[in-house]
């Protein structure tokens, strides 16, 4: 796979290659490459909001039956890291990466956060380079497919009350939440929480509020517990 490839794949050509490229570049290959100061994490940024507001207005014109509450708990399971991690696989964008010696050999192109973080990051150099309309573009045929199957299988119900449930009868400990990072200003916080039981942390998810965050985080570990 090679960046033209990846053009090709997604039916875009980029006006300013370097933006595409800089999309790949983790913050640990800054420490090995010379001349190279920018990772992609301000891309990461950018997308992540593209993501939320253009994840948002989808559901809100698909689903008009579906109060906030049930729209909010969609986009979690939509956007969330396993989900973003996916397509990303889809799209062989791992292979792309610019890593570190050291976060190579320790998986990282095949690390669900790592490739959640590139495809937002690929998000934003699309808005930056083509604009909204074709970043829509680009999730209605990656991402906005799979919430038929979320819907489908009502996996959009609160993930923090069946993780609950989950973790009350078959270790009798109920999960707790602490938010581990905020990021923003007061009117537009990110915020990254972990949910542990016991010593054990079971997941990690973000959003744009506490309460966004924590159902991530508890999408996320019922998925790896296989319960989704």
């Amino acid at each position: 796979m090679t960046l033209d490839q990846l053009q090709q794949t997604i039916g875009i050509t980029f006006r300013d290659p370097n933006l595409l490229k800089e999309a790949f570049l983790h913050r640990s290959y800054l420490n090995e490459a010379r001349g190279i100061k920018t990772s992609n994490e301000r891309l990461e940024f950018l997308g992540d909001s593209v993501l939320s507001l253009l994840t948002s207005h989808f559901l809100y014109q698909t689903y008009p039956e579906f109060p906030e509450g049930t729209l909010t708990n969609i986009r979690s399971g939509l956007v969330k890291t396993t989900s973003l991690a996916h397509v990303a696989m889809t799209l062989n964008l791992g292979d792309l990466l610019f890593l570190s010696h050291g976060e190579e050999a320790s998986g990282g192109r095949k690390n669900p956060s790592l490739l959640a973080d590139t495809f937002e990051a690929i998000l934003g150099a699309i808005y930056l380079d083509q604009g909204l309309d074709a970043a829509r573009a680009f999730l209605t045929t990656y991402l906005f497919p799979k919430a038929r199957d979320i819907v489908e299988n009502e996996s959009y119900l609160d993930f923090k009350s069946l993780l609950q449930e989950i973790t009350q009868e078959e270790s009798k400990i109920s999960p707790i939440y602490r938010v581990t990072k905020s990021e923003g200003p007061d009117h537009a916080k990110t915020f990254w929480v972990e949910v542990v039981a016991g010593t054990k942390t079971l997941g990690e998810g973000k959003g744009k509020s506490k309460q966004e965050a924590e159902q991530a985080a508890a999408a996320f570990a019922l998925e790896k517990l296989g319960k989704t």
